[in-house]
């Protein structure tokens, strides 16, 4: 079922893993998906995914790449109805190793870019009094993490930041949500070593790692008219890890 028929959307960070897959996912339920990343690969998944998916090489950390690219979407669609806030970075260490540098990358990239692309794209979405919000968070950003102040620091802030532009831009007929994955099968995931792995399969209730069809999927149902009523909410998606 088209449940994005006719919405435009844009995914920060879509070139690859989740945001590809939500990509794919939206492009399947109907919508024209504007996929903005700073990898070299952008252009040719977009061409992959055909016609109805386009590239803009976008950093999110760079406001007047932002409102550039916002303001060609609006020129050549008319609306912007979906923002999903995915790309992000880690830069993992413990308290006593983590560098400034390590630090304040991540902050810039998880939260001030989360910001700006926010900022500049609901102003888009109020013109037309419609938006959907959807922000990449983690369980680590409720819970907390050993060896990730920085990345647990942007997720929390996001967490935060959903609930205060819920009720700023509630008014303007856009809802703000988090996703909260747990431990997904995605790159991130790749140099943990499979000891690790098992251990959190094992404290899943439904004993596997989520996939990125899982969180695909949550800012599907986020993103469509069926959630038109939820806003402010941080939607764990972690197989029950966090019972």
């Amino acid at each position: 079922m088209e449940t994005l028929k006719n919405r435009i959307a844009i995914i920060t960070g879509g070139a690859r893993g989740i945001g590809r897959i939500t990509a794919e996912t939206f492009l399947k339920a109907g919508a024209k998906v504007y996929i903005w990343d700073i990898a070299s690969q952008g252009k040719e998944v977009a061409r992959a995914l055909g016609e109805h998916c386009f590239f803009q090489k976008v950093n999110t950390t760079k406001e007047e790449q932002i409102q550039m690219a916002a303001e060609e979407i609006m020129d050549e669609q008319g609306q912007i109805d979906i923002l999903i806030n995915n790309a992000g970075i880690t830069r993992d260490a413990s308290l006593k190793k983590m560098s400034v540098d390590d630090w304040q990358s991540v902050i810039d990239v998880n939260l001030t870019g989360v910001f700006l692309c926010t900022k500049y794209v609901s102003l888009k979405m109020a013109e037309n009094n419609y938006g959907r919000i959807c922000n990449a968070s983690s369980i680590v950003g409720v819970y907390g993490n050993f060896g990730q102040s920085n990345y647990v620091a942007t997720k929390a802030g996001l967490n935060g930041l959903t609930k205060t532009w819920a009720k700023e831009l509630g008014r303007k007929g856009i809802t703000v949500n988090s996703v909260a994955p747990g431990f997904i099968a995605t790159e991130m995931l790749e140099t943990v070593p499979q000891k690790v792995l098992d251990q959190f399969i094992g404290r899943t209730p439904l004993q596997r790692l989520g996939e990125a069809q899982d969180i695909a999927n949550a800012y599907l149902f986020l993103s469509s008219d069926q959630a038109g009523f939820i806003t402010g909410t941080v939607l764990q998606v972690d197989g029950g890890l966090t019972l």
